[in-house]
């Protein structure tokens, strides 16, 4: 099975992940690989990393799809020319994967100012997926696996990269009950899980205290939950639960705690830092991205460029490699061991 892995913004910490990721695998497993991205960024990245001292595979080991750049791209400082290359590399990954020769794409992180200078007007990697490939309905999962116990986060975002303010009218029971419909189907198809228990929570403090601070869950995400328990009779909805208590039992699961609080098989967030403050706390090594309702498996790292860091060698693979594991376990249905970094 072979999966795609981009460069993202060729200015960031893109290409000096991928090469210390790959370092840390297997090299009989290299050829399981494509590369989209521009061969002398990645040599230039090499160069740079030995002399640092850093272990990194040598690009001359992959197998690039290469687009040529017309310009000299340097470390953190995100141009017109990366935001553009970042989007080619995507979109080469996407169509290789709609010709069905991958299986999944990794992607690094790309800057979404980048991306407008040069004049692509998504406001994320996921909307490009979506666009490509004629999807109406996806869903952001971050999953994480825990290194003391082997349990594992899932977070679903019902809303991602829309202000605050908006949240509540963009929260319909459409949008509820598709993104809730792509949950029940990756739980099950994905991870195994015949009923699984999801938690949601609630959208304002205390979920509301019965209409006092709040008339979101009494109006309309009460009753929603009603209606879906009565549509997922083999899945157990449990809220809308207070956001400030609704992870302690996931942090108790991650870490073994004893006595643990309960922790649930999928966690169902009303907007992104809601979701993803959670995340980052317990998982930000571990955390992936992964796009569901796709027609092939899309996992990202968990972070961003970080131009401010780039070219200096100080970049951690740890989340890109966790995102190559999780790109592969949802391909091939096991568990595929992440190795340390």
């Amino acid at each position: 099975m072979s999966l795609a892995l981009t460069l993202g913004d060729p200015a960031g910490i893109g290409p000096e992940i991928l090469l210390k990721a790959l370092a840390h695998l297997p090299s009989e497993m290299l050829g399981q690989f494509f590369i989209a991205g521009t061969g002398q960024v990645l040599e230039e990245t090499y160069a740079r990393l030995c002399q640092q001292g850093q272990v990194a595979i040598d690009p001359a080991q992959l197998r690039i799809w290469e687009h040529p750049l017309d310009a000299v791209i340097v470390p953190g400082q995100p141009s017109v020319v990366s935001g553009a290359a970042s989007f080619a590399y995507l979109e080469t990954a996407i169509q290789r994967a709609i010709a069905g020769e991958v299986a999944g794409i990794v992607t690094a992180p790309i800057s979404k100012a980048s991306w407008q200078a040069a004049g692509y007007a998504f406001p994320g990697q996921t909307e490009v997926l979506a666009h490509f490939t004629g999807t109406a309905n996806v869903g952001m999962v971050f999953l994480g696996r825990s290194p003391v116990t082997n349990w594992v986060l899932t977070t679903l975002l019902a809303t991602t990269h829309i202000p605050l303010q908006e949240v509540p009218k963009a929260l319909t029971p459409e949008r509820l009950n598709e993104k809730l419909a792509l949950l029940v189907q990756f739980l099950r198809e994905r991870r195994h899980l015949e009923r699984p228990r999801i938690a949601i929570a609630g959208l304002n403090p205390h979920s509301g205290e019965q209409g006092h601070l709040g008339q979101e869950e009494v109006t309309w995400l009460i009753p929603w939950l009603a209606a879906a328990q009565q549509q997922y009779p083999q899945v157990e909805l449990i809220g809308p639960v207070p956001p400030d208590t609704l992870w302690i039992g996931a942090a108790d699961a991650w870490w073994g705690r004893p006595a643990p609080a309960t922790a649930y098989d999928a966690y169902l967030a009303l907007y992104h830092d809601q979701g993803l403050i959670p995340v980052k706390m317990l998982a930000f090594r571990e955390a992936v991205n992964t796009t569901i309702g796709l027609p092939f498996i899309r996992t990202s790292p968990d972070h961003g460029t970080a131009f401010d860091i780039a070219g200096t060698g100080m970049a951690d693979p740890q989340s890109f490699l966790a995102a190559i594991a999780w790109a592969q376990t949802l391909s091939e249905g096991s568990v595929f061991p992440l190795p340390p970094a």
